[in-house]
């Protein structure tokens, strides 16, 4: 069994200063996994806090389902190896190759953040875009699901970055 949770906050270009970055702090956090989890090969637990909807919290579970969640996975012996999955409606950082995260054993859980500026239409006459800021967490095999909301994590992959212009944040990767 693998679980993955995938945290998403969004919001609107015209929420890009101080005061609505502070309505917004600290959504990108885990929330508790749903109390039993549904039994499949894939589970997947989405959180998004939409500005949209006043940042209220939308939660759907996913069960041995094909929508992407935002990383690929694959089974190699056992372990589980965890890997950027580029979204086609990603218009900054520009669309990045898959690429590695991490590599999982089993009872491992890994940490993966990362931040967009997402197109809404691809209409070069009307571009517009929202952006969204992303924690994951991935376990291979059964795991305590207070893992996710309070740790401890085995790897950990952090791609944010200035989605204003300026230098990186992040792109950096760990192995704890």
């Amino acid at each position: 069994m693998v679980t993955i949770q995938r945290v998403r906050v969004r919001w609107g270009p015209a929420s890009r200063g101080a005061a609505h970055a502070n309505a917004r702090r600290g959504l990108d956090r885990p929330v508790a996994l749903p109390d039993p989890l549904p039994a499949g090969g894939l589970v997947v637990h989405e959180t998004l806090f939409d500005e949209a909807d006043g940042y209220r919290p939308r939660d759907e579970v996913l069960v041995d389902s094909d929508q992407d969640p935002g990383v690929r996975l694959t089974v190699r012996d056992g372990r589980l190896i965890v890997e950027r999955s580029p979204a086609a409606s990603v218009a900054y950082p520009r669309s990045m190759p898959t690429a590695r995260l991490f590599t999982l054993d089993p009872g491992q859980v890994g940490r993966y953040r990362a931040n967009f500026r997402m197109l809404v239409t691809t209409c070069p006459c009307n571009p517009s875009w929202y952006y969204e800021n992303w924690l994951v967490h991935v376990s291979n095999g059964p795991v305590d699901p207070a893992r996710f909301q309070h740790g401890p994590v085995d790897h950990e992959a952090d791609h944010r970055v200035s989605l204003y212009g300026g230098h990186p944040r992040g792109l950096k990767s760990s192995i704890r």
